[in-house]
């Protein structure tokens, strides 16, 4: 049985104590951590932990619970992920922290040797790994099935409201660490970075369209080159359309492959081409279209899905079951990609990778003396009241 805290019981909170309950054979929330304690308190009466400690301060828990506790979900904005990360595992505890993992690849590594040297997990959120049809995805990707990926296209599309950038720690570089390339594309762009890995270069623009109430962006359009590789063509490409200002939030990543274009939601087409070189019209196209969906439809679906199935994959690697399938490198992996986009839109130049640790945009600091802000936050609001 592992014991469980959360730190941070704002809204985001509510899919992680979802996915603990989700298994009150192998954990049991123990403490609620909230600089606002009266959040804790509504969450503990909603969920029934009449158990559950409360406190105002991640440090005071730790202290409290020393020797007691195994996992922290960190729940909080991502100006301190790294900070309370790090206090955890060097209390000897295991962490699962929110996306983005931190605001820099300085933090995203200090809280990776964090966890090497206290020998602890430190697992971070990619929800929409653990949804069936981008497993599936995945899956019919590796098999091999379209050929080599040519093209990928990412439409990371969400809207927010103009009132969004109100509350207190968003809208600024130093403390939500960007706009809407960071904070919600980023499950996109982990998705892309677990299929094809890091690009070798990155161009990008970023702006300001919609939020005249916050510096950082609520568009941006990246394109991504990739080196030749088992899985793309030499050259391959892929755009990423990050965006809080797209109505409707359609939302899809497709593949296109040397044989086929498959996509998330689940779609395929095929071409073949006539002698002319055009598309042609005949039965190996139907044929090939045929047997992908025969594969996709075959696999199975998962028991347990977004943050609940995350969960039970985390505790299944504590218990030594399952392999950890979004650990700290594969998130630093996400905010490596981020930090180049922000690079090359902040620069306006083509962005190598992998970067160094003596590029400007390793630090936190560093990307926010020269991050772009587009406008004034002016208004900061505690909360929007539920």
């Amino acid at each position: 049985m592992r014991t469980v805290a959360i730190i941070g019981t704002g809204n985001i909170s509510g899919f992680h104590l979802d996915g603990y309950i989700a298994f009150p054979e192998r954990c049991k929330i123990i403490a609620l951590c909230d600089i606002v304690p009266e959040k804790c308190k509504a969450k503990k009466q909603k969920y029934g932990l009449d158990g559950a400690a409360v406190y105002a301060s991640h440090t005071e828990m730790l202290n409290s619970l020393a020797g007691k506790l195994d996992l922290v979900s960190i729940c909080m904005p991502p100006f301190c992920h790294a900070e309370i990360a790090v206090d955890c595992l060097n209390a000897g505890v295991n962490v699962l922290v929110e996306k983005p993992m931190a605001t820099s690849l300085a933090e995203c590594d200090v809280m990776i040797d964090a966890a090497k040297r206290n020998g602890k997990t430190l697992a971070v959120v990619a929800q929409n790994r653990f949804r069936t049809p981008i497993m599936n995805l995945k899956k019919t990707l590796d098999a091999g099935l379209i050929g080599r990926v040519l093209h990928a296209q990412i439409d990371s599309h969400w809207w927010r409201g103009h009132s969004y950038y109100d509350l207190w720690w968003r809208g600024t570089w130093e403390k939500e660490g960007g706009g809407c390339t960071l904070n919600h594309a980023v499950h996109h762009i982990d998705m892309l970075g677990w299929v094809l890995g890091l690009p070798e270069a990155v161009c990008a623009m970023l702006a300001n369209t919609a939020h005249d109430n916050a510096e950082v962006e609520d568009l941006s359009v990246a394109v991504l080159r990739y080196a030749a590789s088992p899985l793309t063509a030499k050259g391959a490409l892929a755009q990423i359309t990050s965006s809080v200002v797209h109505h409707g939030e359609e939302q899809q990543i497709i593949f296109q492959g040397e044989t086929a274009r498959i996509s998330a939601p689940w779609k395929v087409t095929a071409n073949t081409a006539s002698p002319d070189a055009f598309p042609a019209d005949d039965s190996v196209a139907a044929s090939h279209i045929a047997e992908l969906n025969t594969f996709y439809d075959a696999l199975p679906r998962l028991n347990y899905t977004a943050h609940t199935g995350e969960i039970d994959n985390v505790l299944a690697s504590l218990e030594g079951t399952d392999t950890l399938l979004v650990d700290g490198a594969a998130g630093r992996r996400t905010i490596e990609l981020i930090t180049a986009i922000y690079k090359a839109g902040a620069s306006a130049v083509t962005v190598a990778l992998p970067l160094s640790k003596s590029d400007p945009f390793y630090t936190a600091a560093g990307i926010v003396a020269a991050a772009p802000r587009f406008y004034q936050k002016t208004t900061s609001v505690k909360d929007f009241g539920g």
